[in-house]
């Protein structure tokens, strides 16, 4: 299963809005794609509810794992973004 390990780039991390546009990315692949922090469950990336859990901050490191690798390489890209600017 591709994983890659990215670090969150959103000034206020994981929260509502960029866990909005994460979900909203995540539910529009044809694969299944999970964020975790590294050594906990990860939860499924098209849930926003389910992400703004992690509880991850800007600067923490997050695993997205997934069946097909560049739909984890997409939505990593945008976890490293900052998506509150």
């Amino acid at each position: 299963m591709p994983t890659k390990s990215v670090v969150v780039g959103s000034a206020v991390g994981l929260h509502a809005r960029p866990a909005a546009i994460i979900s909203e990315a995540a539910s529009e692949l044809d694969s299944e794609v999970t964020i975790g922090l590294p050594g906990d469950e990860a939860v499924d990336a098209s849930s926003a509810l389910l992400i703004m859990t992690l509880g991850a901050g800007n600067g923490d490191t997050v695993e997205v794992s997934g069946d097909n690798q560049a739909d984890v390489d997409a939505i990593a890209a945008l976890v490293e973004q900052d998506l509150d600017a």
